[in-house]
């Protein structure tokens, strides 16, 4: 069965490094959290989950923050002295949840850019992503204003002269910060409407952000949440925040403790100048906002039509509208004028032609009596009668009749399967191994396998999102379609394995044959794939 090529699938070797770095660093965290605790795989959720408590956070201090010039500064000194059990630790927690957020938002971006999901249909996700860092940066620098120390007043003069160098104000913004009496009360009211208006901002984009994908996960696994919390306690209350003196614009300030997260291009600004960072930071804008239409164009093979929806095959069930991870699969009034039914409607422009949608389409079983299996949906570059013909044709070549060897069902994103294949092993590879309907399970049983082998890409980072628990769900039947629960499921094994790990793989098919013989009256062959002496890990 062909390899499917997709946005992302095959990284070109600018990101072939970058990427070799995530695998190794997912493999680590898998050992150390489990594959489902792993928050290299849940960035985006513990962002929203640091931006919740960045959000809880700031309204308590809120109720104790006095927004005038004389007062600001005290109030937030008395919180962190005076009420440390509850006001000092929460100021730090706001601290360091605004800190964790930067670089949660950097290395998620990072994270999408080395495994590919930006261009293709994951275009919409990343560009309107590009914002959020502006507004990110913006909300961060406007809350050490409202500090009003030294610190905060550093920020504001830096930030002003930088701001300044736009032709957008018709006086200098640092006029406003020549003398103490140049900042007023009203001045620390419009801070804090920008410091809550922003944040509203973000919040906005983020829900733009994850739009055009079904079941978005915003909040991340247990483990993952109350570690992320207890970390940010312990450095409040190990480390907590305080404040660097009142503001004193007679005065300028010489020490300074920097946080390099939100005011570090202000310190480069001031190592080059405001016209160089601008120059930076737009070109980074518009570098970032144009990956998507620089990257490598799929060759003529590659294998990206999205799926096809065929009328006379299609009930109007709905399951692979509930299936499909980026909402590319609708129901619409039937075309053909049958009353009170529906159909499925593919939006091209969203789909990721993963193939999800046809293993979860009931008419896609391969006992159906039909020369031609035609499904309800399907991808018309690798349709599931292509799939049966495969796999009845490998099946009916096998040398010894009787049930001797595996099927391995494999995943185009995971270990190359066609490296495992042999005599009696047959390998076909799909584009996620959720396009794969349970029913060829009990089909290649029933037509001589002694097992079948599911070997999906790691679990928890499918590149389709929800494909390694999809096909975990139909095969414990609590997922339609599921496999016959009369089926011995001795002869099944599900293994997730990413690319670098063949060795691992082939060990525990290796295990699984051996398993198989232990059966009374199996016959299972003992031969592994010669290439497994020759590869080596990563």
């Amino acid at each position: 069965m062909a390899a499917s090529a997709f946005a992302g699938g095959s990284a070109p070797p600018d990101r072939r490094v970058f990427l070799g770095i995530s695998d190794a660093a997912d493999a680590l965290f898998d050992r150390a959290f489990g594959a489902a605790g792993n928050p290299l795989r849940q960035l985006g959720a513990l962002g929203f989950l640091l931006f919740w408590i960045v959000i809880a956070s700031g309204a308590y201090l809120y109720v104790f923050f006095d927004t005038s010039v004389h007062g600001a500064f005290t109030s937030v000194d008395r919180l962190t002295k005076e009420q440390w059990f509850a006001g000092g630790v929460m100021r730090s927690v706001h601290r360091y949840a605004s800190d964790a957020f930067a670089v949660i938002v950097m290395l998620h971006l990072l994270r999408e850019w080395v495994k590919g999901r930006y261009t293709g249909f994951r275009w919409f996700s990343w560009i309107t992503g590009v914002p959020l860092l502006w507004l990110m940066f913006a909300a961060g620098l406007g809350g050490y204003w409202l500090v009003w120390d030294r610190l905060a007043q550093f920020t504001a003069i830096a930030s002003a002269e930088w701001l300044d160098w736009l032709p957008l104000f018709g006086d200098a913004l640092t006029r406003n910060f020549v003398a103490p009496e140049a900042v007023n009360d009203r001045f620390f009211s419009l801070l804090v409407f920008m410091h809550i208006g922003i944040p509203l901002f973000l919040l906005l984009f983020l829900f733009v952000h994850i739009h055009r994908i079904s079941r978005p996960v915003t909040w991340p696994a247990k483990p993952a949440a109350l570690g992320m919390a207890a970390v940010l306690l312990v450095l409040a209350v190990v480390q907590p925040v305080a404040s660097q003196g009142a503001a004193d614009l007679a005065k300028v300030p010489l020490r300074l403790a920097l946080d390099w997260f939100y005011l570090g291009p202000l310190v480069f600004a001031y190592g080059v100048s405001a016209g160089t960072l601008w120059s930076v930071l737009f070109a980074a804008t518009a570098l970032l906002a144009a990956l998507p239409w620089l990257a490598p164009r799929p060759g003529k093979n590659a294998i990206l039509a999205p799926a096809e929806m065929d009328l006379a095959n299609c009930n109007g069930c709905g399951r692979c509208v509930d299936d499909c991870p980026y909402a590319a699969v609708i129901m619409v009034p039937r075309h053909d004028g049958r009353s009170g039914t529906r159909q499925a409607q593919v939006l091209p422009d969203l789909c990721a032609a993963c193939g999800i949608c046809a293993g979860s389409c009931p008419s896609a079983t391969p006992f159906r009596s039909e020369a031609r299996l035609a499904s309800g949906i399907d991808l018309p570059q690798l349709p599931v009668d292509a799939l049966r013909r495969s796999l009845a044709a490998g099946l009916a070549a096998w040398p010894r009749p009787g049930g001797s060897g595996l099927v391995i069902f494999g995943c185009d994103q995971g270990v190359p399967a066609s490296s495992i294949a042999d005599a009696d092993t047959i390998v076909l590879s799909l584009p996620c191994l959720a396009m794969l309907p349970p029913s060829f399970i009990d089909f290649a049983l029933r037509r001589g396998a002694a097992g079948v082998v599911l070997a999906g890409c790691r679990e928890g980072d499918c590149a389709f999102r929800f494909g390694d628990a999809l096909v975990l769900e139909r095969i414990a039947g609590r997922r339609e379609p599921h496999l016959r629960r009369t089926l011995n499921r001795s002869h099944v094994a599900t293994l997730w394995a990413g690319r670098p790990d063949f060795h691992r793989l082939t060990g525990n098919i290796e295990a699984f044959r051996a398993s198989l013989r232990a059966i009374p009256g199996a016959r299972v062959s003992n031969t592994m794939p010669e290439s497994s002496s020759h590869e080596s890990d990563p």
